[in-house]
């Protein structure tokens, strides 16, 4: 068997086994983590909560995310996957069961900022493993299609979400408490079979041969050699070079927008005057074509080289269309614009995700990747505060689509600074 046969049939491998599990992972994380903006449409007016302490509620996970990230991957480097996913699923599942039997605005606080305590780690930590399994050259490819699930979430979590509403009152629960006990579940029974399942790395697979094994290690370690940049032998390191603090300033803007518009989606669809099922149904049209941009997107750029329009291109287009969705006239042009929005959002996050292993490897990847997923998704925090705050302040569904859009097309601009300086700048230069 040649070299490139061997190459093709491991890759092959990895991704039968690997791919599926993870994407099954996110899709119950993702799904646990928007199931609040379904929950909303009954829980803030049965627990006497306004949009903006509703709002605040929401966003206090992404805190929890990101004081916890950085150090939920370095346990991950230093324990394993398999252990460690096991432990992240357990958690985030227990607490999304318990949301559903909150009884104050502050039992409501505690258990989202836990719940993003519980969850730090997984997605910056499926981002480092891939880089333990796949050579650059996948690897857009594979975060692309584990970020298919996230799409995939979405819809089925627009589907179940507006149906477990419509449960309102069986065995004496309201909706909105079958909204998360029925979303947790699934993360506990989960758990054992990760712990079971999932290998640590390629030496640890069983379902791959000896000599299939000798190749990803090659492949991984003639790829550092060729590197000119040795990466970070310390974590902090990592953390504090100028690339990955400049990376995650420009992911910012991106699940801001992300998280602005899934949050807010659910919202906008009810004023159309449609019953919970029925905009559960509409809302599973964006994420459809969020799913196929990010198939799309990846397998596009790995054919022609990536490029900065491929981050910055998606980006202005969605900040385009929600800004559009604020004036266009009728109900249906806006959605089909937010419908627009939001593949353009999410497509370029896989090309996005390939940069940061280009200068950061083991522990130092780790952290880096954890650091940029933390800081940016504080960008979901702000929307998930910011944006009730517009609406409050100003009455309109639609209105405080235009923050976000903003965000979006600073980060869009970034692209161009950001890039440049990622082959510019030498580990050595780094202090700690």
């Amino acid at each position: 068997m040649t070299t490139q046969s061997m190459g093709q049939s491991t890759l092959r491998r990895i991704t039968g086994r690997l791919m599926p599990l993870f994407c099954l992972m996110y899709l119950i994380a993702y799904i646990d983590r928007q199931n609040v903006s379904y929950a909303k449409l009954q829980m803030a007016d049965a627990l006497g909560m306004s949009e903006a302490v509703y709002g605040l509620g929401a966003g206090l996970f992404f805190i929890g995310y990101f004081l916890f990230e950085a150090p939920a991957n370095l346990v991950l480097a230093r324990v394993g996957a398999r252990v460690w996913f096991t432990r992240i699923m357990a958690t985030w599942g227990l607490i999304t069961i318990g949301l559903g039997f909150t009884n104050s605005p502050a039992m409501f606080y505690a258990l989202r900022f836990l719940l993003g305590v519980a969850e730090a780690g997984f997605f910056p930590g499926v981002l480092y493993v891939l880089t333990l399994w796949y050579p650059q050259a996948h690897r857009g490819r594979m975060i692309g299609a584990f970020m298919i699930a996230s799409a995939v979430a979405n819809a089925v979590g627009a589907l179940i979400g507006g149906a477990l509403l419509d449960m309102d009152g069986l065995f004496g629960l309201a909706g909105w408490q079958w909204v998360f006990i029925a979303t947790g579940a699934p993360a506990v029974l989960l758990a054992p079979y990760v712990l079971w399942r999932l290998p640590n790395g390629p030496a640890a697979a069983p379902w791959l041969t000896p000599e299939q094994k000798a190749w990803i290690d090659t492949a991984l370690q003639d790829e550092a050699d060729a590197s000119p940049d040795a990466g970070h032998a310390s974590a902090w390191r990592a953390i504090l070079d100028r690339r990955v603090l400049l990376l995650a300033l420009m992911y910012v803007g991106f699940p801001l927008a992300a998280y602005g518009l899934s949050y807010w989606l659910p919202t906008v669809v009810k004023g159309f005057g449609v019953s919970n099922t029925v905009n559960g149904m509409l809302n599973v049209i964006p994420w459809i074509l969020v799913g196929l941009a990010l198939w799309w997107l990846p397998r596009h750029a790995a054919r022609v080289g990536h490029s900065a329009w491929h981050i910055a291109g998606p980006a202005l287009v969605g900040a385009a269309c929600l800004v559009l969705s604020v004036v266009v006239p009728g109900a249906v042009a806006k959605f089909a614009l937010l419908c627009v929005a939001a593949p353009a959002i999410f497509a370029a996050q896989p090309v996005f995700w390939s940069l940061p292993p280009t200068f950061l490897r083991g522990a130092g990847a780790a952290a880096g990747i954890a650091a940029i997923n933390s800081i940016g998704n504080l960008g979901g925090f702000v929307a998930q505060t910011v944006v009730p705050a517009i609406k409050q302040a100003t009455g309109s569904d639609i209105l405080p689509m235009l923050f976000p859009a903003l965000c979006l097309t600073i980060a869009a601009g970034m692209v161009f600074i950001v890039l440049p300086q990622l082959s510019r700048a030498p580990a050595r230069d780094v202090g700690t």
